[in-house]
């Protein structure tokens, strides 16, 4: 019994070392990649986007209106105030997001508007500064 112990007391400390490697060289380039890991780097936002409505000669105002308080949060005042822009232009914009949220909205407003039918386009416009 003693001797099954030993052999397993020696089969686990080769299990354990077995793909560690303390050579000097590990261990300088180990402290060297922890060093690196604890500068801070610093992180640049991301590019903003608008997204834009277009205007078009058959969705109802009223439609409109209901798109800009429901996608982008606005008041009634504010939304009356783009679609008449949108009207009168051509074109609003709608907000100033990141890329990703930008294109997101933009997606959500036109698949909106194809399910109820209206040609309503929201479009994304990119490198705004």
């Amino acid at each position: 019994m003693i001797e099954q112990n030993r052999k397993m007391m020696y089969f686990s400390s080769i299990v354990s070392m077995e793909g560690v490697d303390e050579s000097p060289s590990v261990i300088a380039e180990a402290e060297a990649e922890s060093e690196l890991a604890e500068v801070p780097q610093a992180l640049k936002p991301p590019p903003l986007c608008r997204v834009v409505l277009l205007n078009d000669d058959f969705t109802p105002m009223d439609f409109v209106v209901g798109i800009l308080q429901t996608f982008f949060s606005m008041g009634l005042a504010e939304a009356t105030r783009l679609t008449l822009q949108v009207h009168q232009q051509g074109k609003a914009v709608c907000g100033v997001f990141p890329r990703d949220i930008a294109e997101t909205k933009a997606y959500q407003v036109n698949e909106y508007a194809r399910h109820q039918e209206y040609p309503l386009l929201a479009k994304v416009e990119v490198n705004v500064c």
